[in-house]
């Protein structure tokens, strides 16, 4: 996990900031508000921007096929579906003026829900001027690290129970599950339709709304629930700011998650942003063996 504790002027305060691997600070810090359970399309994206965002994970997952809408200028009806997909991540946290930036590179496939990443840390967010980079295993309900470092022999891998973090692994790991970062559009309660773009050279149609975490939990598949019911529980607010863009199949193509923190002192912004492209890339993910996982005690940097 890649959040720690930082301490501000006015004493010891826990907040989920991002900088080296340690365990999720803010294990009571992120609770909260509750939100009500009527989805409203805003009047610039209609009822069909609301579906397009709902249906975004169902399509990554190919339980259902792509589609067109009404604001998608009479595109077609698609039928892709994803199946796996190349990844790229940044995770960025703003708190009292610092700004930390992580990022992932890797492939996930959305059918089985499992994945790797290879994330790079900043030169100084581990204390040194190097650090090596983080492989993570993604797997439901399970993260699985190597390099995590402090005291952790380097042959072995560290496993994290997600469905037990404050957050459901959408912050804590330093890169949200693409997964995660998709099923969290089932809960959006509020999508207005920004309009065409085009990303990467493909064709996109830009919406932007709020999702509530609790909604997303009970409409996520089963593999996804535990998570995010924890995040549910964990976060201090439950609605998320979002930016989504979708292809003219439907496909999430970029997700940009805007979390906020709100604890004594200044505000916290962690935003994450995940990319997709290669649909249809191999993907094969083997999970360590009970021998390969570390089970003894984590120094704290």
């Amino acid at each position: 996990m890649l959040v720690q504790q930082h301490r501000s002027k006015g004493g010891a305060r826990a907040v989920c900031a991002l900088a080296v691997a340690g365990v999720m600070a803010a294990t009571g810090g992120c609770s909260g508000g509750g939100g009500g359970d009527r989805a409203v399309a805003d009047e610039r994206g209609g009822t069909d921007s609301l579906d397009a965002v709902h249906r975004a994970a169902a399509v990554l997952a190919g339980t259902v096929t792509g589609t067109g809408t009404a604001n998608m200028s009479g595109a077609a009806a698609g039928s892709g579906t994803a199946g796996s997909a190349e990844v790229r991540t940044t995770m960025e946290t703003a708190a009292g003026g610092t700004r930390v930036t992580i990022r992932g590179r890797g492939v996930y496939d959305f059918r089985h829900r499992t994945g790797r990443l290879t994330v790079v840390l900043p030169r100084d967010a581990a204390g040194a001027d190097e650090h090596r980079p983080v492989t993570e295993l993604l797997a439901p309900g399970a993260l699985y690290m190597m390099n995590r470092g402090a005291g952790v022999p380097a042959d072995k891998w560290v496993r994290i129970d997600t469905t037990t973090l404050a957050d459901g692994n959408l912050v804590t790991g330093g890169a949200t599950d693409p997964m995660a970062a998709a099923e969290l559009l089932r809960g959006a309660d509020r999508v207005t339709y920004v309009g065409r773009t085009v990303l990467d050279g493909v064709p996109v149609r830009h919406y932007r709304g709020t999702t509530d975490l609790g909604r997303a939990a009970r409409e996520a598949a089963p593999e996804s629930r535990g998570a995010l019911r924890a995040a549910a529980k964990g976060f201090r607010r439950d609605t998320v700011r979002f930016d989504a863009y979708l292809d003219d199949q439907g496909r999430l193509r970029k997700v940009r998650h805007r979390f906020g923190f709100a604890d004594e002192g200044p505000a916290v912004e962690v935003v994450s942003t995940t990319l997709l492209s290669g649909f249809g890339v191999p993907v094969s993910v083997r999970l360590p063996d009970d021998r390969d996982i570390y089970t003894g005690r984590i120094r704290q940097r």
